[in-house]
């Protein structure tokens, strides 16, 4: 189940909002130098890579992303901003041929974890990248460690099916094995995999009814929705409202997340 979409489903809230602690998190630890060329990895509507561009004065950012919305939004954000030094692209980072070796750093916000061949797609952005260059990339750890997707399931799937079962599709939880995911980048040709622990909440809006609409655009949650039959769809949507609830603070309405900082190089 993916948490969250880049696409806006109506209800006020965006993605960007969403993980905006998470952003931070990742800005601070891709480090970006002001030199810099830097490939932000299925980049939404372009958030981290305008901060990426706005580190790296003397350097850019290219990002990319399969959603032609996304990078139409991403491109009138960076005009309204002013930034010269950033592009952006509606492509496939797996099947994208980049210049070689243009990019010091690639960096991802959960933009990784949807690759139908992963060793191929990471192999392609290493090409991109120059000798000893960058990749720095957030991912979900194990779904178990994220209230969010938990909650989300548990209200959906009843009292005689206590979790959800997820409709087939991209899994947003495959990165989030290390030995596994270090084999892949292993296999890709990057070197020097190291995980580093995200603990943080995700935001889903200033109250219950932002929040439950924010969810419900979710593909994996509708589809679930889909599934059932009208009376049990209302009685989930029940269900799924007074878990959000629970979950209201001062602040808005807030679940726990973890993810992985996974960083390597192309050696």
């Amino acid at each position: 189940m993916r948490n969250g979409d880049p696409s806006e489903p109506g209800s006020g809230l965006d993605y960007d909002a969403e993980l905006r602690l998470h952003s931070e998190a990742l800005h601070r630890a891709a480090g970006v130098r002001a030199h810099e060329h830097v490939l932000d990895i299925g980049c939404g509507t372009g958030q981290t890579t305008r901060a990426a561009a706005r580190t790296a004065q003397a350097g850019g950012a290219l990002g990319v992303d399969i959603s032609a919305p996304a990078i139409e939004r991403a491109r009138e954000l960076a005009r309204a901003e002013g930034l010269g030094n950033v592009t952006f692209e509606c492509a496939d980072a797996q099947v994208r041929r980049f210049p070689r070796e243009r990019f010091d750093l690639a960096i991802s916000r959960f933009g990784t974890m949807f690759f139908t061949d992963p060793v191929a797609a990471f192999a392609n952005i290493g090409r991109a990248l120059r000798p000893s260059g960058r990749l720095v990339m957030m991912v979900w750890q194990a779904a178990e460690h994220n209230e969010w997707d938990v909650t989300i399931r548990r209200s959906l799937g009843g009292p005689q099916a206590p979790l959800a079962v997820p409709p087939p599709g991209p899994d947003p939880f495959s990165l989030a094995d290390p030995p596994t995911t270090e084999g892949i980048l292993k296999a890709a040709g990057f070197g020097g995999g190291a995980f580093a622990d995200v603990h943080k909440p995700v935001y889903y809006g200033p109250d219950v009814a932002t929040a439950l609409e924010w969810v419900r655009g979710f593909t994996a949650t509708s589809e679930l929705l889909r599934r059932l039959e009208p009376a049990a769809a209302a009685d989930a949507l029940g269900r799924l409202r007074d878990a959000l609830a629970a979950h209201l603070t001062d602040d808005g309405v807030w679940l726990d997340s973890r993810a992985w900082i996974i960083t390597a190089h192309r050696p």
